[in-house]
């Protein structure tokens, strides 16, 4: 979507990831619990190819990766690694059809962006496509073109759906400060100027068409100003991981428009507050910026801290009707 467009969102969403590795019973929890803004479930418990690297290869074109003991690997042609890839999925994509018939409103699917995705596939070599500026390009053109067609089927599969685009970058500030390792371990790779990871970035989020993207983050420092003018309608983030040195940046995003989607739920088992108590440092920090409180719920979206991939099956469906109470509690109550 246009960069200068306002786009707004549903209260609360999960980040992607469930425990186990039943596609139908993810799927009918995940619909379940968020009514009003549902995800394409991910269960990397079941191995290779349904793990957001393995996921995120099977969907390039014309670039294929095979499994290899130190990671995921660029291969010459598709192979069984690939074909699982596809198959989990398909198996993913059907659970969820069944499950939206006559669904109307939005609908969010997530992918490995282009720099974490840079970051841990490997070149025929060994060494991370990231040491490669044109495997780099080479590597961004085809996810972009990937998830182009992965949208357009979400799309078809469930016409009445707005599809929302999420990015996962968990490496991304790791890659700015040039920290990602070699493959001996001795050496980190050059950092990536900012102004190249920003176009790879908005090359990429251009592939949802018209829908709305959101880049997620689960690690410190989250570049906020750089993932604004890559294009993003939308920023996830772990709550706990900000400092008040983040507090010029998520200003400038809320009077900009960006939409702030808060994980404040743990997203592995513990002793859940009450809803209220999970979003006290949301108001806090709106206090803190000066903001106006009215706007909360237009601004914040309630989101697990990262994926419910560790959890046990059943606090990851208490998690996500914790995130919609809270956000419930938040646009009741926003001072």
């Amino acid at each position: 979507m246009s960069e200068n467009t306002q786009v707004t969102f549903p209260a609360a969403t999960g980040v992607g990831s469930m425990p186990g590795g039943d596609a139908r019973e993810a799927a009918k929890t995940v619909i379940g619990s968020l009514e009003d803004f549902p995800h394409l479930v991910e269960l990397p418990a079941r191995g290779p190819g349904a793990d957001m690297i393995g996921r995120t290869a099977g969907m390039l074109v014309e670039l294929y990766a095979r499994v290899e003991p130190s990671g995921w690997r660029l291969s010459d042609r598709p192979g069984r690694d690939t074909r699982r890839a596809h198959a989990w999925l398909r198996e993913d994509l059907d659970a969820l059809e069944e499950f939206t018939q006559g669904y109307e409103g939005d609908l969010k699917v997530q992918a490995v962006g282009p720099w974490t995705l840079a970051a841990a596939l490997e070149l025929r070599n060994g060494e991370a496509v990231l040491s490669d500026p044109g495997a780099c390009r080479d590597l961004t053109a085809s996810l972009a073109e990937g998830l182009r067609t992965h949208v357009a089927d979400v799309r078809r599969r469930i016409p009445g759906a707005r599809v929302v685009l999420q990015l996962d970058e968990p490496s991304l500030t790791a890659v700015l400060r040039g920290q990602i390792r070699t493959a001996s371990g001795y050496r980190t790779h050059r950092a990536v100027d900012r102004q190249v990871v920003e176009a790879g970035l908005r090359e990429v989020l251009g592939a949802s068409g018209p829908g709305p993207t959101v880049v997620h983050s689960c690690a410190p420092d989250v570049p906020f100003a750089l993932l604004r003018r890559a294009g993003t309608d939308a920023i996830s983030f772990d709550f706990g991981l900000l400092t008040e040195r983040d507090d010029d940046a998520l200003g400038e995003a809320v009077e900009g428009g960006t939409r702030l989607f808060a994980g404040v739920v743990p997203g592995t088992d513990a002793a859940l507050s009450d809803p209220a108590g999970s979003v006290m440092g949301v108001r806090t920090l709106w206090r803190r910026l000066g903001l106006r409180p009215g706007l909360l719920a237009e601004a914040v979206t309630v989101t697990p801290a990262c994926g419910l991939a560790g959890a046990s099956p059943a606090y990851a469906r208490q998690a996500l009707a914790h995130c919609v109470r809270a956000a419930r509690s938040l646009a009741d109550n926003p001072e």
